[in-house]
């Protein structure tokens, strides 16, 4: 959870460059990889391939921004425990072809945010959402084409930062919550889960209750559904059809989509068909933007290859721990206390602690009550 008391880590830190720590390339001995992202409050499958024509068009698909260059020296410690930390953002722009989901203001914002915390090995990971509504201190950023700063403040909503200064602010905004440097940096758009999902063949899921949202364009009954890739995105989106209208209702969903794809992808067959493969390869990698140590299908697959192995069963997620806002009940507070035991055992590369979100309002009611990945 967010210590909004708690400034960034200003310790000297050691510099690091592409091959940093956690970083090291992965011999490979086949031209294809299937590997994950987590994005869009979701996991996305990558594919990576090997030479020619194929190499060229992903290649030219990555976009990247260079974290590193804009944030500076001022990070928290490179610790070189052998896990690493991503970040990754769910885009809300409603530019180009996101314009159907809502009005374009002129700025993205981040609609979805979690932080995946890789443990030593590359055999488990946590992952902690965080409401994009919480009330934090946001610190100071440029925006995103270095012209203006803005000064940050008290009480501003998590998803402000991406607003403001894009992926460098979003980025230093979790760090300075966390006290731990983000490793990597992934964002997926509206469309491109979409594409995603569909050329997938679509993500089996059951609802135990009916899910209504005109909003997010989401009509489904209880029952075990194949959702494509408009239902997964209006899924991952919705926040006016299950619980109290919330964005800790919509994260629930979220994770438990995330179990349900990852369930599923380790049986799509993608190396026994190659035109599907490069299929996901190709939309997977049009719809992600990454840090500048991933924009490239080298690079990217060499990642991808070291969290393959990590299934649904080895993923702890939660709900940064939060308290409803009394002064707005559409906001959350963090939980300073039990927050810090999250980013403490991150920090150690330790399992997040039960006693961390026994208090939080993000747990109630637990991912199983609304659907189910069976």
């Amino acid at each position: 959870m967010t210590d909004e008391s708690t400034p960034a880590d200003t310790t000297p830190k050691r510099p690091r460059g592409g091959g940093g720590r956690r970083r090291k390339p992965r011999p490979k001995h086949r031209k294809v990889l299937v590997g994950t992202a987590w994005a869009a409050a979701s996991v996305v499958v990558i594919g990576g391939a090997g030479l020619g024509y194929a190499y060229f068009k992903l290649n030219g698909n990555i976009k990247g921004v260079d974290i590193n260059a804009a944030l500076g020296t001022d990070r928290p410690l490179d610790v070189d425990n052998g896990s690493q930390d991503i970040l990754v953002l769910g885009s809300d722009s409603r530019s180009g072809d996101n314009a159907k989901y809502g009005k374009d203001e002129g700025a993205a914002r981040s609609d979805t945010a979690m932080i995946v915390h890789v443990y030593k090995g590359h055999k488990k990971a946590s992952i902690v959402s965080i409401p994009r509504d919480t009330l934090i201190s946001r610190p100071e950023c440029k925006s995103v084409d270095g012209k203006t700063t803005d000064p940050g403040g008290q009480r501003q909503m998590f998803n402000t930062a991406y607003e403001v200064g894009g992926p460098a602010c979003a980025v230093k905004t979790v760090e300075q919550m966390s006290g731990i440097r983000m490793d990597h940096y992934l964002e997926v758009d509206f469309t491109g889960f979409k594409k995603l999902i569909d050329t997938l063949g679509g993500v089996e899921l059951t609802t135990k209750k009916p899910i209504k949202d005109e909003k997010s364009h989401l009509d489904l009954d209880a029952g075990k559904h194949t959702l494509d890739g408009e239902q997964a995105l209006g899924l991952v989106r919705t926040r006016h059809g299950v619980g109290d209208g919330s964005d800790l209702g919509r994260i629930q969903l979220q994770q438990a989509f995330i179990k349900a794809l990852l369930n599923q992808v380790k049986d799509v067959g993608v190396f026994s068909n190659p035109k599907k493969l490069f299929d996901l390869a190709d939309d997977a990698t049009s719809a992600i933007t990454t840090d500048s140590d991933l924009n490239d299908v080298k690079s990217l697959a060499s990642f991808a290859n070291g969290l393959k192995g990590i299934g649904a069963g080895d993923m702890k997620m939660v709900t940064l721990p939060v308290e409803y806002d009394p002064a707005d009940r559409n906001r959350v507070l963090p939980l300073e206390k039990a927050g810090r035991e999250v980013w403490d055992a991150l920090k150690a590369d330790k399992p997040i602690p039960k006693s961390a979100t026994d208090k939080s309002a993000g747990d109630k009611g637990g991912v199983g009550s609304v659907v189910s990945s069976d």
